[in-house]
């Protein structure tokens, strides 16, 4: 290979290229605009990688939990709540600072400590309180704001996020978490145990993401292709020969992928911008973390225009440029169907080894992952040209419309089949991606032992606020609770140091403790023994002598050397036993139920109190107003929702980036299909404006053109379903789960497509009736 021949010849189709004239500036545009949508995807991938370590590394520096219980007070020390609540579904981050001396640690962001009574907040959190629709929120937040807090303290621009000021804090259990620290940050981070289940979905999801991409672009250096071609048939005139022809066009190729870059750059730039406004499901990032790795972004910058290239070459191989013309509109050979059957089965081959592999026998092969994923979905590229050409080939009469349509697949199936390539890799990727989620959602999703339909919120108090009957009648009179449920519950033990045996209480009235067990008959000053059948029965014998008649037993007993906190209590000469309800709205209770006046009166202030509460479901805001409240009774109170079930956060950010990154997709899918239809739409200008010269009507046009697109995108999600579906069951194989089909899901994936192509056509009717005038038969 002439090296100085191969860059002269690619050199003088860029210098054709820039110099074409208007047609051949419509075409650089539209590739460069094909292209660009390609490269601004990738680059946002490429960005990923520091967009998490963004994330991770302010997470990391504001750290605010310390394993170190005996800290105490000095110069360098701060006392911290941790006051966190939500607004409508969004998590807000809150906290109560009080220094303890002039070197106390300040948390990243803030500059200084705001004073009691005031506070510094995110700039979304400043917008939010300062809204009309906010003012509940203001009530249960109602410091003063003094300040901003730096991105330096926020993962993302539309974090929720307060520090305010405190006196008398003090370090205790109960209600939320309060903690006094020398510094902020973890000093010795541990490497999460990894899951070799999820990293397989993370290397899926990427691949699932790109490949569509990929696919793209290959389709928009293509773009305009017969016109060029006709082009190059003037250069053999003049003394060229075939090879040298298609290094020309490749260099016509090479210079819109080369603008395709600058154009992406572009548009990452201002998606980059963008996406510091922006929240999806309620995930931010600052432009700042959406800086490309330097190596992935030269990768990008190397392979668009090498491929832009390889395509173009190994498209001209199957045109003849001759010099009086194109040799294109004759009977083409069939495509064959062996090799391209090659490509599936290949993928399934690299992941068929770990089958059954699980999570519990170690990591998957990264590369044997990705290999055989890809070629799977790149299986459907290949296979589709084939069933588009062997199904458009059997089609006959029909309506004037439809008889246009088909024989215009019939003449040009492979380009129809390009058009299609990315909605059916997008499509089967996805379809694969949803078996493989909902397959392994259960293992990933535990049991709360929380039962919704008993309360829907519980408050824990700290002690710090309002008795606890007086905190239950303010929630009783909360807009939008139907009842509330006071129980409290502490630790007995059987000496007054250092038990070697200990039973836990739960104190509440007569009411309150139905709701824990079946009650045969309840006064205040009864206490029970809770029967819990089943439950640990070597526990059970260790701690029935503390639950009989007149035991002697220490509340809240003491630690090491310590005296005087204990108090001394002795049980009544009648323990009646009550059966633990299977539906009691405490989880496992075992030990004693004690009604209010059987304690001694300071044993009041030991204990941790629960407000359990329902709400009345047809109050909006009924989880508003009890937070609200939560907050007038006690500062440090901690409510949160019931729910039966609760999730892997690895998991759920896994698939909220699945979700992102298919709605940038479909966003490409849809900009890049409209881009292409635009220019099938000019390369036929002529003929439609003949057509419509001879007395075709526009509807009849305009039927044929949505046809064209209908048969080709029926066949292509065909085919993505079924290679879609296989996938996906092979991949829960691979996670050793047993595989089963949702089908309303595969449906709803394949109707996103669909959709997808129907907006893309609808978009192109104004183009196309104004390309059907009879200006169009002008010609140069």
């Amino acid at each position: 290979m002439n090296v100085r021949q191969w860059s002269r010849d690619l050199g003088l189709g860029v210098r054709f290229a820039f110099t074409g004239g208007r047609e051949g500036w419509v075409r650089m545009v539209l590739t460069a605009v094909g292209v660009g949508l390609g490269v601004a995807l990738l680059l946002l991938t490429t960005a990923l990688p520091n967009i998490l370590t963004a994330r991770d590394r302010v997470e990391d520096a504001r750290q605010d939990f310390s394993a170190d219980y005996t800290v105490a007070k000095a110069d360098d020390t701060v006392l911290l709540a941790v006051t966190d609540t939500s607004w409508h579904g969004k998590d807000i981050r809150g906290r109560l600072l009080e220094p303890e001396g002039a070197k106390s640690p300040l948390p990243p962001g803030i500059g200084h400590f705001p004073a009691k009574g005031e506070m510094v907040v995110s700039p979304a959190l400043k917008r939010l309180l300062e809204s009309d629709g906010a003012k509940l929120l203001r009530e249960r937040i109602p410091y003063r704001i003094t300040g901003n807090i730096d991105d330096s303290g926020l993962i993302g621009s539309h974090e929720l996020v307060y520090y305010a000021g405190a006196e008398g804090l003090s370090p205790h259990s109960g209600g939320t978490r309060v903690e006094r620290l020398k510094a902020f940050g973890n000093p010795n981070p541990t490497p999460e145990k990894t899951d070799p289940v999820l990293i397989m979905m993370t290397l899926v999801v990427f691949v699932v993401l790109l490949m569509p991409v990929a696919v793209f672009i290959a389709a928009a250096v293509r773009f305009g292709g017969e016109r060029r071609d006709r082009r190059l048939a003037a250069l053999r005139l003049v003394g060229s020969d075939s090879r040298m022809t298609r290094r020309i066009a490749a260099g016509e190729a090479l210079a819109g992928a080369l603008l395709g870059l600058v154009v992406g750059t572009v548009f990452f730039l201002i998606g980059r911008q963008v996406a510091g406004s922006a929240e999806v499901m309620g995930e931010s990032f600052f432009p700042s973390y959406l800086d490309p790795s330097p190596t992935l972004a030269a990768l990008v910058a190397v392979a668009v225009p090498a491929a832009a290239v390889l395509v173009t070459l190994l498209a001209m191989r199957g045109v003849v440029v001759e010099p009086l013309g194109v040799v294109r509109t004759a009977k083409p050979s069939r495509r064959r169907l062996w090799w391209r059957l090659l490509l599936p089965l290949a993928g399934l081959a690299m992941l068929y080894p770990m089958v059954g592999h699980g999570r519990d026998n170690g990591a998957f092969n990264e590369y044997l992952v990705v290999g055989g994923v890809l070629l799977l979905l790149v299986g459907v590229t290949a296979l589709l040209p084939w069933l588009v050409e062997a199904v458009v080939g059997r089609l006959g009469g029909g309506s004037v419309s439809w008889q246009l349509a088909v024989r215009r697949l019939q003449l040009s199936s492979g380009t129809a089949a390009r058009m299609v390539n990315g909605i059916a890799v997008a499509v089967a990727g996805a379809i694969a991606l949803q078996m493989l989620f909902a397959g392994v959602e259960s293992q990933y999703t535990k049991e709360t032992g929380k039962d919704p339909g008993r309360a829907q919120m519980q408050v824990s108090l700290s002690g710090s606020g309002l008795p606890a009957a007086a905190a239950r009648t303010r929630f009783a009179r909360t807009e939008g609770v139907r009842t509330s449920v006071t129980l409290s519950t502490g630790q007995a033990g059987g000496e007054r140091r250092d038990p070697e045996r200990s039973v836990g209480f739960t104190v509440g009235d007569c009411a309150a403790l139905r709701e824990v067990a079946r009650l045969p008959s309840c006064h205040d000053g009864d206490v029970f023994a809770l029967d819990t059948p089943g439950y640990d029965a070597e526990y059970m014998a260790q701690i029935r002598p503390l639950m009989r008649p007149g035991t002697r037993v220490w509340i809240d007993p003491t630690e090491g050397e310590v005296r005087g906190r204990e108090i001394h209590w002795t049980l009544p000469a009648t323990v009646r036993t009550a059966p633990a309800r299977k539906d009691s709205l405490q989880s496992d209770p075992t030990g004693l139920l004690v009604t209010p006046s059987a304690l001694p009166a300071k044993a009041a202030s030991v204990l941790h109190d629960q407000v359990f509460l329902r709400l009345d479901d047809s109050v909006p805001d009924a989880e508003e107003y009890v937070r609200t409240t939560a907050a007038r009774v006690d500062a440090l109170s901690y409510p949160w929702t019931w729910s039966a079930t609760e999730q892997s956060n690895r998991y759920t950010s896994l698939r909220t980036g699945l979700f992102i990154g298919a709605v940038c997709v479909l966003a490409l899918i849809g900009a890049s299909l409209l881009v292409s239809q635009l220019e099938q739409l000019r390369e036929r200008r002529k003929l439609l404006s003949s057509l419509l010269a001879f007395g075709t009507r526009r509807r009849t046009l305009g039927l044929s053109v949505l046809w064209q697109t209908a048969v080709p995108i029926a066949l292509g999600l065909l085919l993505a379903s079924v290679v879609g579906l296989a996938l996906g069951a092979l991949l829960l194989k691979m996670a050793d789960t047993a595989v089963s089909i949702d089908w309303a899901s595969v449906l709803s994936m394949a109707g996103a497509g669909a959709a997808v192509v129907l907006a893309v056509t609808l978009l192109s009717m104004p183009p196309l009736i104004r390309l059907m005038r009879p200006e169009g038969l002008r010609t140069e």
